[in-house]
């Protein structure tokens, strides 16, 4: 795997509330270790960062503005210098500034993580690629939920995370490790 010269990190709404009631059990319990561990080496290697947190603008919800699940989780704290998009829709290029920030940094790729993989992540990623953006999705540094399916059984957060990321990266992305990510930076 090789990081096109201009590719900027993209993790997708890492918020304290996805810990917490009224979200469900959620898979990838080394997600906070994983996440880390790749922000260490994205930063070790120059290159940039945006950030994306979800600002919900629904009454009641742990992610509103305010609220204690509103801040990002400390595995992936931004630095003072490092952007953060503000979103409350799922996809972090609808009614933001992030196209714009990756034009101006000559972004021609991005890498993008977060929470949850079905959901925000997906349709970010799915858009970054309609906008002609190289993007890879960190598997490992994802997480989704136990959902209810059509007939009100359980599926489970394991096999909707996998689901989606054979469907993103069968048209949509390519899909890598944090590992990966780290030794194409050592490159």
């Amino acid at each position: 795997m090789q990081l096109d010269p201009v590719t900027v990190l993209v993790p997708i709404d890492l918020q304290e509330a996805f810990d917490h009631a009224p979200w469900p059990r959620r898979n990838n319990p080394g997600l906070d270790e994983a996440v880390a561990a790749l922000l260490y080496a994205w930063r070790a290697s120059g290159r940039p960062i945006v950030h994306v947190r979800h600002d919900s603008v629904q009454p009641g919800s742990t992610l509103r503005p305010g609220e204690p699940g509103n801040r990002i989780r400390p595995s992936a704290a931004p630095r003072p210098d490092e952007p953060i998009v503000v979103k409350s829709v799922n996809c972090a290029f609808i009614g933001t500034d992030l196209d714009l920030q990756l034009r101006r940094l000559g972004a021609t790729g991005i890498v993008a993580f977060g929470i949850s993989t079905d959901m925000c992540v997906s349709t970010t990623v799915r858009v970054a690629a309609n906008l002609g953006y190289r993007t890879i999705l960190v598997e490992d540094c994802c997480a989704c939920f136990d959902l209810p399916g059509p007939d009100g059984a359980a599926i489970p957060a394991e096999a909707i995370h996998a689901a989606h990321l054979a469907t993103l990266g069968f048209e949509f992305c390519e899909v890598a490790g944090a590992g990966q990510i780290a030794a194409a930076l050592r490159r």
